[in-house]
């Protein structure tokens, strides 16, 4: 298998989570790719930080195991969605006031993505025994 294209000519990229159980397809067509180091994303993964792209919804499909994942947070607002199998996240619901994006942990993508984490979020809360060693810029809070 592999990377799949659109009509456009723009690829579809697979992901899912550890087990498999849960899978999904996203247009290679993120807003931004960035390395969260909030203490929420350092949990959720167990991680230093985060990679995770931003995407619309639309862009956004669970192809299979929709019923196999279970949700944290608030189901009107902001919510993590994990495979109840393996607890692997799959997938971050992000309600910005009137926009609503999807946010990918880019470690859940099976095929490899065009766009690259371009920044540090957040760093102001990061892990006090890791060191950030990239030239990449770094921000105390989520730049806008």
């Amino acid at each position: 298998m592999g990377r799949k294209t659109t009509n456009s000519g723009i690829g579809r990229l697979r992901g899912g989570c550890m087990c498999g159980a849960v899978t999904y397809e996203v247009t290679d067509r993120f807003l931004y790719a960035i390395n969260c180091h909030c203490s929420k994303c350092r949990r959720t993964t167990g991680a230093a930080f985060k990679p995770i792209a931003g995407v619309t919804t639309d862009e956004f499909t669970v192809t299979a195991g929709a019923d196999a994942m279970f949700r944290h947070g608030d189901p009107e607002g902001i919510h993590d969605m994990h495979c109840r199998t393996c607890g692997s996240l799959v997938y971050s619901w992000i309600a910005e006031n009137v926009s609503v994006k999807v946010h990918v942990p880019m470690g859940t993508l099976i095929d490899p993505p065009s766009m690259k984490p371009t920044m540090h979020i957040f760093v102001g809360s990061k892990a006090p025994w890791y060191e950030i060693l990239d030239d990449l810029p770094q921000f105390d809070e989520f730049p806008g």
